[in-house]
């Protein structure tokens, strides 16, 4: 494995069916600023992220991105939101997902994956989080 253990996270979560596909969803209440998970996977460059195309890839900086695509990466399950209840923070090469607010019990957990991402991949078939939908 070419990349650091991710942080483990004592809340519970669990992978299932949401407004945008498979999506995260909280098991439990959880408190606003509270660590989720870890977003982790392999550094890859530029080039090899470009050659990836733009699922399961987070941008570290204009040379290196995480390339999340394994199913061991829960985090790849958290979905875009114009309106997110958490939010992603980089430590150097790392990406830790904290809550933005409180969470209730079965609320999907998810994060704006920003402007560039948004322009290119969900602008063109439309956004459909939650505060787009309704």
């Amino acid at each position: 494995m070419d990349y650091p253990y991710p942080r483990p996270s004592k809340v519970k979560t669990k992978v299932k069916k949401g407004i945008s596909g498979l999506g995260l969803f909280a098991e439990e209440p959880i408190k606003k600023g509270i660590f989720v998970i870890e977003y982790f996977g392999p550094i890859i460059s530029e080039e090899a992220a470009n050659q990836k195309g733009g699922k399961y890839l987070f941008e570290l900086d204009a040379h290196k991105t995480i390339f999340g695509a394994s199913r061991k990466n829960i985090a790849r399950y958290v979905n875009h939101s114009c309106k997110p209840n958490c939010e992603a923070i980089q430590e150097g090469d790392r990406i830790f997902i904290y809550t933005k607010r409180a969470i209730k019990t079965s609320e999907e957990l998810t994060y704006n994956y920003g402007k560039e991402y948004f322009d290119d991949h969900i602008k063109p078939v439309g956004c459909c989080c939650d505060a787009c939908s309704t």
